[in-house]
């Protein structure tokens, strides 16, 4: 989970993945390529699962990540990197049959995979709540969608469970929750797009 909320300064990063930060070296290594300083890390357990979090910062201005290319690049990274130090991580990210480590034992399938809501989050804010089948690209994607239809996106909350993308938008317009016609507009233009990973946005 990549989770820009609960720090002002860094953007955060949790995986429910090893019992020690050393297990996790390779992959940070690869995000100090992309630019990044893991400024600190923790593990914590919580009842059987141990939760590992790293505070990543830009190296060349010292902030949090706010790029959505850039997001979309640790997520990647993450991912790639477990996939390849880790392969007994591949079962938990249903991503072993196509890498030809181990399939999985439910197959899923992408075509009914989208659901998207819209509820207020108090007066000045909406809560837009995603989830589909992930790809590269999808983050940038939605974001543009949003924008085309001139909705603020003010914090977003990104995750993934192996192949879907389980992503929370914080949402504005005018500086105000969202009107429920614009709302149904929104949903409608983010089916259109999203409703199969194969969508030609060329076609719309």
């Amino acid at each position: 989970m990549i989770d820009q909320d609960s720090d002002s300064d860094a953007t955060i990063v949790q995986l429910s993945f090893g019992d020690r930060l050393g297990a996790l070296i390779d992959t940070m290594r690869a995000l100090k390529d992309l630019g990044l300083d893991v400024s600190k890390g923790t593990v914590a357990t919580e009842g059987s699962v141990k939760q590992t979090k790293i505070y990543i910062k830009r190296l060349d201005n010292g902030r949090k990540v706010e790029d959505p290319d850039m997001l979309e690049m640790i997520r990647l990274t993450v991912i790639n990197n477990l996939l390849k130090y880790h392969p007994e991580s591949s079962r938990q990210l249903a991503m072993g049959e196509a890498f030809g480590i181990e399939a999985p034992e439910k197959k899923l399938d992408v075509d009914v995979a989208t659901r998207i809501h819209v509820k207020e989050d108090g007066p000045k804010k909406s809560l837009l709540y995603i989830e589909t089948a992930d790809r590269p690209g999808l983050l940038v994607e939605i974001i543009k969608i949003i924008a085309d239809v001139n909705i603020d996106v003010e914090s977003a909350e990104i995750d993934t469970e192996g192949l879907v993308a389980k992503d929370k938008f914080h949402v504005s317009y005018r500086g105000a929750a969202l009107p429920s016609s614009l709302s149904q507009v929104l949903v409608n233009c983010l089916r259109y797009y999203l409703r199969r990973p194969e969508t030609d946005i060329d076609s719309y």
